[in-house]
């Protein structure tokens, strides 16, 4: 890659060339972003994986520009149209909308009004008109009259001319970014119904007539007008005014107030209309949609992240209950390693009722299995089926804990979950995974497809292979971040960790059950085809428990082992007397241990690790109950204030689980007393937050809260800066088994008229 790209990326990101050049030649090697961030500090200058990442995305986008200027300048040549003007422009052109735009008049074509009228001999008429000189119109264009040639009239041969110069204007790279320029700053989305789809779109009701300008757009309301489009219930448009779009044309090419002038202006004019305007708008659409793909996706990481990081019980047995009423509930009892020792069915609620019967058996597994934990799913008859096991009298060791269960239906049915329970249903698989994910909620969701986890914005709208690669970059980093026991971890955890995949991580786990537990990480080489290169990468992020070496429980690299017992010896210990000594690093002096290899960054980094090694860098696990007696919408009240947990965050709001099997939506005008414009700034997916029940639409099945302490007060809030007035509406995430609305409910309205009913009662 040139220098002239790690210049512009080192500008672009506000690095270092030196940075930029060192990640990308480590890049280019193969090495993964949590590698580099962890074990490379020396090289990359300490950057993080959000810096490094941001390298390698830019790195991809700048080949893939040098890829096409590269057959575009084959092409021109094979055309014999490259002079040095034209090549300079080319090589000068730095972005792919630019680049296209000098190709334009070159790139091979079907045929066009203008190729027909060249045909026909016209193009020296253009020429002419194109000028702007004081001509004879009548007189000229008369010469250009030729039966042969099908040019039949005075008005044909000035049709063709203008045919001509409407396809040079749109072909003109200058005014094509000059008009693109205006369709991003000026352009409006506006939508219209479609006539007698009022009912068949009733969801998008917001997007009947509706405007907004495109820069300003969020991404939930760009998907979601695409969306209503797609599905046929409006029209839409993007575009400026046509006024002003002509006006930069005209300025451009109309240089006189002859006849011939007047010609080239209704070229122009029929070039905008004809030309320009369908391929600018695909343009500007292509851009708001890569912008909304972008924030929508990086909403997605975000809460997915935090959900994967979410706090683990940790190795405990625990029962998983799959609540249900006619199938009734399934259960399962696992041990402290996830494996399944029993499962059966009760029938505790409706129609069934056999709470008695119900009742002995989860005491029986309790006792029998020494059970310390009990995973609650959260979906159909959860409240009740939780109420139920809370009035066994079971001992207060036992935790009662409502796990949510989006996407456990999806695994049970998955290749996955076939291949581990080969010889159960898919029910006892969805209770499993239930039991798991109190135990390791990372272990067992890195085991589903993310999109179905029910934490994203519109991601059946966005672009699949974005989100797939941003969402495997965060499941990526997550796995890293935590560590993953090698002697216990599932193929599909091991695939996530840096230098290995699908295939290396089936060889571990072939490996680990033909030969038994991994004694220490220097074994890991003998798996087949688990290179040295691969090793490097891995070996840091994989934990060996009670290992050989006392350092493999512990994030430190192995190639970092001899400067430890280096230091372990200069202080006349053994490393097993180092590991998780606090007091003993801080009589470690680093700079004594520096080498052209292992500089401060990651010396500190080993005295960190030393100190508490292996650390799971994920919250303590603590209990969350929901407030009793309210298991339905029905229970709701305006003012009732109650515990819940964020499921899902967006740009518009947050999604909060109060216990009824319908989340309700916190505006983010209610998010908190202060101004919030992104609610990921607020709250935390899985975070237990206290609510304000602000508005019960039981026939819509929606739900405002709020997280304001003062939520029907009338606190001054700050001016829109367009479109006061008129309701916004947005989209949930899908894949999740509760249903959420699938719009974005009129905040400021709702909580108006939910203070006005409370003050008056009506």
């Amino acid at each position: 890659m040139s220098n002239v790209h790690h210049k512009r990326i080192a500008e672009e990101l506000s690095l270092t060339e030196k940075q930029v050049a060192a990640t990308v030649a480590l890049l280019d090697e193969g090495a993964t972003v949590p590698f580099l961030a962890r074990y490379r500090k020396e090289v990359t200058g300490s950057l993080d994986e959000v810096a490094i990442a941001a390298i390698r995305d830019r790195v991809a986008q700048l080949r893939e520009l040098d890829k096409r200027r590269e057959a575009i300048l084959k092409s021109l040549k094979d055309q014999e149209k490259l002079s040095p003007e034209l090549e300079k422009k080319v090589n000068e052109a730095e972005t792919m909308s630019a680049l296209e735009d000098i190709y334009l008049p070159y790139k091979p074509k079907r045929k066009t009004r203008a190729s027909v009228a060249r045909e026909k001999g016209l193009e020296p008429l253009a020429k002419q008109l194109f000028e702007q000189g004081s001509l004879d119109l009548e007189t000229l264009a008369a010469s250009f009259v030729n039966d042969e040639k099908q040019v039949e009239s005075v008005e044909a041969a000035l049709q063709g001319a203008r045919d001509i110069i409407a396809e040079w204007v749109n072909e003109d790279a200058d005014a094509r970014a000059e008009v693109r320029d205006l369709f991003v700053k000026k352009g409006v989305f506006s939508t219209k119904i479609i006539p007698g789809k009022e009912g068949e779109g009733a969801k998008y009701k917001d997007y009947f007539e509706w405007s907004e300008p495109i820069e300003k757009a969020p991404s939930h309301r760009v998907l979601a007008m695409r969306r209503a489009e797609k599905e046929l219930i409006v029209m839409l448009d993007a575009a400026p005014e046509e006024e002003d779009a002509v006006a930069i044309l005209e300025h451009k090419f109309v240089t006189g107030t002859n006849d011939a002038a007047e010609q080239v202006q209704m070229a122009v004019q029929d070039s905008y209309k004809r030309l320009m305007k369908p391929s600018m708008e695909t343009d500007v659409r292509l851009w708001s949609k890569k912008r909304a793909d972008e924030d929508a996706i990086k909403v997605f990481a975000e809460n997915l992240r935090q959900l994967l990081l979410s706090a683990p019980l940790g190795s405990r047995r625990v029962l998983g209950l799959d609540p249900g009423f006619r199938t009734g509930c399934k259960v399962v009892c696992l041990d402290p390693q996830g494996k399944l020792l029993e499962n059966t069915a009760i029938f505790p609620n409706a129609p069934q009722n056999k709470t008695t019967e119900a009742g002995a058996v989860i005491q029986h597994l309790v006792e029998k299995h020494k059970i310390e934990a009990i995973a609650v799913g959260n979906g159909t008859a959860s409240r009740e089926t939780e109420k139920f096991v809370k009035s066994l009298g079971l001992p207060k060791s036992v935790l009662v804990v409502m796990v949510n269960e989006s996407g456990a239906s999806v695994y049970s049915a998955s290749e996955v979950a076939r291949n581990e329970f080969p010889d159960q249903d898919v029910t006892v698989r969805g209770a499993v995974s239930i039991g798991r994910r109190l135990m390791d909620p990372l272990a067992e969701l890195v085991k589903i497809d993310p999109k179905s986890i029910g934490v994203g914005q519109y991601q059946h709208d966005v672009d699949q292979n974005a989100l797939k690669k941003g969402l495997d970059d965060t499941v990526m980093s997550c796995v890293n971040a935590v560590g993953v026991e090698v002697n216990t971890a599932s193929k599909e955890l091991l695939a996530y960790v840096s230098g290995l995949g699908p295939s290396l991580a089936q060889n571990i786990v072939t490996y680990r059950n033909e030969n038994g537990p991994f004694k220490n990480r220097a074994a890991l080489k003998k798996v087949p085809r688990l290179g040295a290169k691969a090793y490097e990468q891995a070996a840091g992020f994989l934990r060996i428990r009670e290992g050989a070496h006392p350092l493999d429980a512990s994030a430190v690299h192995p190639e970092s082992y001899p400067v430890v017992e280096q230091m372990a010896k200069d202080l006349g210990i053994t490393v097993g007397d180092l590991v998780g000594n606090k007091s003993l690093p801080a009589k470690i002096k680093l700079k004594d241990y520096v080498t052209d290899q292992i500089g401060l960054p990651t010396l500190q980094d080993i005295l960190e690790e030393l100190a508490k090694p292996g650390r799971d860098p994920r919250e303590s696990f603590e209990a969350f109950e929901f407030a009793e007696g309210v298991n339905e919408m029905k229970d709701l009240r305006m003012g009732m204030k109650l515990p819940g947990i964020v499921t899902n965050i967006t740009n518009f709001g947050a999604f909060v689980d109060i216990g009824v099997h319908q989340d309700g939506l916190v505006h983010v005008s209610h998010l908190a007393d202060r101004f919030v414009s992104n609610p990921a700034d607020a709250v935390a997916v899985q975070q237990k937050v206290q609510v304000t029940v602000l508005e019960i639409d039981i026939p819509r099945k929606r739900i405002s809260l709020s997280m304001k302490s003062d939520p029907f007060g009338e606190a001054p809030r700050p001016k829109r800066s367009d479109n006061r007035g008129k309701k916004q509406a947005g989209g949930s995430g899908q894949g999740k088994q509760r249903k959420r609305p699938q719009q974005e409910p009129e905040g400021d309205l709702q909580a108006k008229l939910a203070m006005l009913k409370n003050k008056f009662g009506k």
